[in-house]
């Protein structure tokens, strides 16, 4: 194993245990028995890399030292060189179906070479090697029972290319994810229940009213009594209950592709990870309520609507104006699909020019002075503006990941499941501190 390689798997162990401690830090717990057998292996075999790892530099460093010495001893030296226009350097008229390649490997005269300068078997990287022998080949020239001429070139591994060696960058690229923004929005609570139960009032005393004082013991009616009786008030509320909902995924991998590649561990479980939160953001704002999904921000009944007027502008800002009267609220930011935010980006005026400053503009944009933050699982024409505080996420288990053989067949196969899940409850306090908007006619 070369030292990028050696370093490259030092990295992926290193990467293995600092997902560990994450993990541990999130949940607040200490190691599972399972979770121990992995630290030990993971030491010991960081302990093993470290060692070849010093080992290879070492070995590195002293065949350096080697050539330096024979640079000094050989300067101005070059190997014998025969001349003698047949079958030079020792190499005999090439045998039919052998490559170049096999015959300069085979030649005398390249196996006296690299003895000489790596009696050890080992050429080292860098640094400048005494010339070899000049090595020709019948085969390149024509004559008697050879033919035609024979071009080196890189391109065929029958001829030059067998010498090129690929060069192993240790780049992983991963397709992209969708950005996570609702969660930053919203209210993140915890809890320890697989039941969340909050009280959502229905109805609000509205019957306050200016009243005279009483002006007599017992109230008759009569001419010039004020009885002077308080107006009495009425509220309503309801008890609204959300269970915890479990978001999983998984995926199948043989244990030998988590020992011979280092970084597959750590890949996968940044996959899953993703996958699950991005399914959360999406349940946040779709959930249907139906079997195991949330109830949705869409599907939360008595969410304000505001229906297309005239135009985006107009229709964003009769939007904010219903919010604060009619859902008594304040709202806290816009949330809105990439496609209608590009189209709020490109509004111009009569004269031509971006209401809101152009390509140029820095800083966050902002729709009647409330933030505008873009999110992918919104629907196009349609966006949510609300006070975000009033929508509870309920934390029961982040993200967590668990590795196990014991599925189907797998430890008879050598395989294991790596799981990723998280638990949580949705819950809208107020519906009414939210509105969703039309952004184009129809929608």
């Amino acid at each position: 194993m070369t030292l990028k390689e050696l370093q490259g798997k030092k990295d992926g162990l290193l990467k293995q245990l600092g997902d560990l401690v994450t993990v541990l830090e999130t949940e607040n717990r200490e190691l599972t028995a399972e979770e121990k057998e992995t630290v030990d292996r993971i030491k010991t075999e960081l302990q093993s890399v470290k060692e070849q790892i010093d080992a290879s530099k070492q070995k590195a460093d002293d065949n350096a030292a080697l050539i330096r010495e024979l640079r000094e001893l050989t300067a101005g030296v070059r190997l014998p060189d025969p001349g003698n226009g047949g079958s030079a350097a020792g190499i005999a008229p090439p045998e039919r179906g052998k490559t170049i390649g096999q015959q300069f490997l085979e030649a005398k005269a390249f196996r006296d070479w690299l003895q000489f300068v790596a009696p050890d078997g080992h050429v080292p990287e860098g640094g400048q090697l005494p010339a070899s022998a000049r090595i020709s080949f019948n085969g390149l020239m024509a004559h008697a029972g050879f033919g035609a001429k024979t071009l080196v070139t890189g391109d065929a591994d029958t001829s030059g290319g067998a010498f090129i060696q690929t060069d192993y960058t240790g780049i992983y690229e991963p397709l992209g994810r969708y950005a996570l923004t609702v969660r930053d929005l919203v209210t993140v609570r915890q809890t320890q229940s697989d039941t969340v139960s909050f009280v959502r009032q229905t109805a609000q005393v509205t019957e306050a009213a200016p009243t005279a004082e009483a002006n007599v013991t017992e109230y008759s009616g009569a001419t010039g009594e004020v009885e002077g009786a308080k107006p009495e008030g009425a509220v309503a509320f309801e008890v609204v209950e959300s269970t915890v909902k479990t978001i999983p995924v998984w995926i199948p991998v043989t244990k030998q592709a988590l020992s011979d590649a280092s970084q597959i561990r750590g890949i996968i479980d940044q996959e899953l990870r993703a996958d699950v939160q991005e399914e959360l953001e999406d349940q946040i704002l779709n959930g249907s309520g139906a079997g195991a999904n949330f109830t949705g921000l869409t599907n939360t009944a008595n969410v304000l609507i505001q229906a297309w007027d005239t135009d985006l502008l107009t229709t964003a800002r009769k939007a904010k104006t219903a919010l604060r009267t009619t859902g008594k609220s304040v709202p806290t930011a816009w949330l809105m699909n990439p496609e209608d935010f590009e189209t709020l980006d490109l509004l111009t005026d009569e004269d031509g020019q971006f209401y809101y400053g152009g390509p140029q503009r820095e800083g966050m944009r902002m729709l009647w002075g409330v933030p505008v933050v873009e999110s992918d699982f919104v629907d196009q024409g349609t966006a949510l503006l609300g006070d975000w505080r009033k929508a509870v996420i309920w934390d029961r288990q982040q993200a967590t990941i668990a590795v196990s053989e014991h599925h189907s067949d797998f430890f008879t196969r050598n395989m294991v499941a790596i799981r990723c899940e998280l638990r949580a409850a949705f819950g809208v306090i107020r519906p009414t501190a939210f509105i969703e908007v039309a952004m184009e006619s129809g929608s």
